[in-house]
């Protein structure tokens, strides 16, 4: 069934990018996914300047269009997502009204385990009233079941993860692996666990790559540098490396690269379960502490599986990195993390190869509801 091509169609999928590029991160992966399978794509962009470093070599088959209410000769393809709920132009939804056969609207939300989404995932929404009246707005839930929408998974990961060479890839960014020093990738919003986490690299070795933006800065400011892309610093035992902004491929690297991995957001927690490494994920913090059930509901999957100590370990590990509990406890053993880690990508690979990957599916619920 996820191998059967899916009828070719014109989709114009809409990104706003609110401040932290996660948005723009899965919108472009769907594009690509989408122009992938055959699917002709124009992605609707308020903002792309993240792009020049995202997705320095564009793609052939996705025409980026900047954001504005379209001009009459702008008709709407067969199919229109708005990614987590970001309204399409006013302009664009009254002609998808006024079209002979209207679209199959699709609002794409975010990527959560809550039990909530099964029940919501392929719901309708009928528009009574504004320029799309009469219209029907489909609600898809991306997730980890093969009820839900499912995770972006692009053809060939696997195989490429499996012969990435990490010493020659950091060479490349004029890194020297240090081999008797445990690697970790750091990418995270405002992070007040980080100053722990760096006193703790003082007495452990490690080798740290932090990434641009709220990384670098409050690594820097932590210790007392300027934040630029190739500096070095040492910090006794450990040394960090300030990484420059990376494409998505290389994003992707950076994680088969390390050995404990720091995410955050939208997008990246998705690659960092590709990469098959241990990783703790920071949430985008909400003022109405929302974000700790969707945490509670996603170590629920990860977990699956773990034994008791390791699940102890772990729930409080990712409950500090996201604010919730005072300490992170014991650390959790490495290598139990590592082999689960592993066994957990290797499961959820396995769903979105025998149920479609979200491109796939996606594609199967346009197809359904035309």
């Amino acid at each position: 069934m996820s191998d059967a091509a899916p009828p070719p169609l014109d989709w114009d999928l809409f990104c706003r990018v609110i401040d932290n590029h996660g948005d723009l991160g899965v919108c472009w992966r769907l594009a690509r996914r989408l122009a992938a399978l055959g699917q002709r794509v124009r992605l609707w962009i308020d903002d792309a300047g993240a792009l020049a470093w995202m997705a320095p070599d564009g793609d052939p088959a996705v025409r980026v269009r900047p954001w504005r209410d379209p001009q009459p000769d702008e008709v709407p393809g067969d199919v229109v997502v708005e990614a987590f709920g970001c309204d399409p132009p006013p302009a664009f939804v009254a002609r998808m009204a006024g079209a002979a056969r209207a679209p199959v609207w699709v609002n794409l939300e975010y990527l959560s385990a809550e039990p909530y989404t099964l029940r919501s995932h392929g719901l309708p929404s009928p528009q009574a009233s504004g320029p799309g009246a009469g219209l029907t707005k489909w609600f898809f839930f991306p997730g980890f079941v093969p009820a839900s929408g499912g995770l972006l998974l692009e053809d060939g990961l696997a195989e490429a993860r499996a012969v990435f060479d990490a010493e020659a890839w950091l060479a490349s960014l004029g890194i020297s692996p240090l081999p008797q020093r445990p690697r970790r990738s750091l990418f995270c919003y405002d992070q007040p666990a980080l100053a722990a986490a760096l006193a703790e690299a003082r007495e452990q070795p490690s080798q740290w790559l932090v990434t641009p933006g709220p990384a670098a800065r409050q690594v820097a400011d932590l210790l007392g540098v300027a934040p630029e892309p190739g500096r070095t610093a040492a910090l006794s035992a450990s040394t960090l490396h300030f990484l420059p902004w990376l494409s998505q491929p290389d994003f992707d690297r950076l994680l088969w690269a390390c050995g404990l991995n720091h995410v955050r957001g939208e997008d990246s927690p998705t690659r960092a379960l590709w990469a098959g490494r241990p990783f703790l994920w920071q949430l985008y913090p909400q003022q109405d502490g929302a974000h700790a059930a969707k945490l509670e509901a996603f170590l629920d999957v990860y977990l699956d599986g773990a034994d008791a100590v390791l699940a102890g370990a772990l729930r409080r590990r990712f409950r500090h990195w996201n604010g919730l509990v005072p300490d992170p406890g014991a650390a959790p053993d490495a290598a139990v993390w590592r082999r689960h880690a592993a066994s957990r990508r290797d499961a959820l690979e396995a769903v979105q190869r025998a149920s479609g990957d979200l491109g796939r599916r996606l594609c199967r619920f346009v197809a359904a509801r035309r």
